[in-house]
């Protein structure tokens, strides 16, 4: 067997070297995508992690907010207030009225309800003092703060809000008008601190300025 010249060992070396070469760059390829597919991965779980989380949050903050379904009676007598959500559940309520009615808040346990009797003689007592009638064509609204305490997912929350509540007078030729419940309407969140303000301040805006005095000639 003959010894292999200068130059093919030359030439066995350098493809020799050219393997070890491309070994070397697949190697460092193949560690490059172990990297990006590590990445990919733990990006893609932080996002679906994020997704979730946000989820859970927009769930929470749905599940604190409460909003009401009122149901009148069918003589109008009282509303009865149920969430609309089905997880919720109404644990206590408090109903506060303007100032100027007289009326001291209210506090339910379980049976979530608004009676006309409650406001009837003060509601009147007050549209009389701002020259209004007795009657109403069509329907008014008096505002109201209702502060719930409710179960939602198993979770005690609390929540504090200003509502419209809708109403009728109608007249009778005895004993004056009968007042009638028809709804709520939903204004705002509130805080337990300005609610009592809040809902002064709506129905002293509502009220109708008397004429001024015509000055004699």
């Amino acid at each position: 067997m003959t010894e292999p010249t200068r130059k093919e060992k030359d030439e066995a070396a350098a493809v020799r070297r050219r393997w070890i070469n491309l070994g070397e760059v697949l190697a460092v390829v193949a560690v490059g995508i172990s990297g990006l597919t590590l990445w990919n991965s733990y990006s893609e779980r932080s996002h679906a992690e994020a997704e979730k989380a946000g989820a859970e949050k927009r769930a929470s903050a749905k599940a604190a907010t409460l909003l009401l379904r009122a149901v009148p009676s069918k003589d109008g007598d009282r509303l009865t207030l149920a969430p609309i959500g089905a997880e919720q559940s109404i644990q206590s309520q408090i109903v506060a009225f303007p100032t100027p009615l007289g009326i001291a808040a209210v506090d339910t346990t379980g049976d979530a309800r608004i009676e006309a009797e409650w406001l009837e003689d003060g509601l009147k007592k007050a549209r009389r003092a701002a020259e209004r009638k007795d009657e109403t064509i069509g329907d008014e609204q008096v505002p109201v703060a209702i502060t719930s305490q409710f179960i939602a997912d198993g979770e005690p929350h609390s929540d504090v809000a200003l509502y419209d509540l809708g109403y009728a007078l109608d007249g009778r030729l005895i004993g004056g008008s009968r007042l009638r419940l028809r709804g709520l309407s939903r204004i705002a969140r509130a805080t337990p601190g300005t609610a009592q303000a809040r809902i002064d301040a709506m129905w002293s805006k509502r009220q109708p300025r008397s004429a001024p005095a015509a000055k004699p000639d």
